[in-house]
C-alpha cells in the first residue's frame, strides 16, 4: 500500500549516524522487510554494539512514526486496487510487519477506515517471515486461507505469504521473486484490475 522504503531509508540512515556508521544500500536490503527486530539487531552489529539491539529497534520505530505521520507516500494503482476490490464485496484487510503505532500512523494519513481491519507485528506472537499474521487475517475475514489472495513487496513478506497457504502477487522493491505455482511477480499495482485479477486466478489453476 505505502512507499515505505524510501523513508526507512532514511531513518536508518540518520539513526546509523548517531554512531558513526554510514547506512548504505547493501544495509537496506539487508534489512528489506524486518522483522524489526532484526533490523535492531543488525543496527547494534554494525553501530559496535554502543547500545542494545532494542534501543536500536525502539528508535528507528519512533523515528519511522514520526516521518509517516507528516506523510504517507502511496504505492501507485494501490487505493484504486483496494476501493474496486471492495466494491466487487472482496473482503480486504491491510496486514504489516511494523507495530501498531506506525500502521496506525498509516491508516490516520489514508483517512482511517480504508480498510475493515488491520494487523501488525504486535497483534501476533509471530511476525513475517511466519504465516501468522496472514491466518490472522484470513480466520478475521471468515475466509480460506487457500482461496485468499496476498500482496507483498518483501522476501520476508513473501515467506509468510507462500508459508500460509495463500495465493501472491509480489510487487517486489529492490529484491527479486521468482514465480511458482502459487506466486506472480508484477511491476506495479498499477498493472492490475478486477479483470486481470481474475485471469490470474484462473491462470494459477484455481476456480472462481
Amino acid at each position: 500500500m505505502v512507499d515505505s522504503e524510501p523513508l526507512w531509508l532514511e531513518s536508518e540512515r540518520e539513526l546509523t549516524q548517531e554512531f558513526g556508521y554510514t547506512w548504505v544500500a547493501a544495509d537496506q536490503i539487508a534489512c528489506l522487510g524486518g522483522p524489526l527486530s532484526r533490523v535492531g539487531e543488525y543496527m547494534f552489529q554494525r553501530c559496535k554494539g554502543v547500545h542494545s539491539p532494542q534501543y536500536f529497534t525502539r528508535r528507528l520505530i519512533d523515528i519511522q512514526s514520526a516521518k509517516l505521520l507528516g506523510s504517507t507516500p502511496l504505492m501507485p494503482g494501490a487505493i484504486k486496487l483496494v476501493t474496486d476490490l471492495q466494491a466487487s464485496g472482496v473482503a480486504t484487510g491491510l496486514v504489516s510487519a511494523s507495530p501498531r503505532n506506525i500502521v496506525d500512523a498509516v491508516l490516520e494519513n489514508l483517512g482511517g477506515t480504508l480498510f475493515p481491519f488491520s494487523l501488525s507485528s504486535d497483534d501476533v506472537k509471530n511476525t513475517k517471515p511466519h504465516p501468522d499474521c496472514y491466518l490472522l487475517a484470513a480466520k478475521k475475514s471468515g475466509a480460506d486461507i487457500t482461496r485468499c489472495l496476498i500482496f507483498e513487496d518483501s522476501l520476508t513478506g513473501v515467506a509468510a505469504a507462500k508459508a500460509s497457504g495463500a495465493w501472491l502477487i509480489a510487487v517486489p522493491h529492490l529484491v527479486t521473486v521468482p514465480e511458482s505455482a502459487r506466486v506472480r511477480s508484477v511491476k506495479s499495482l498499477e498493472q492490475l484490475s478486477i479483470s486481470t485479477l481474475k485471469e490470474l486466478y484462473c491462470d494459477f489453476g484455481a476456480v472462481i
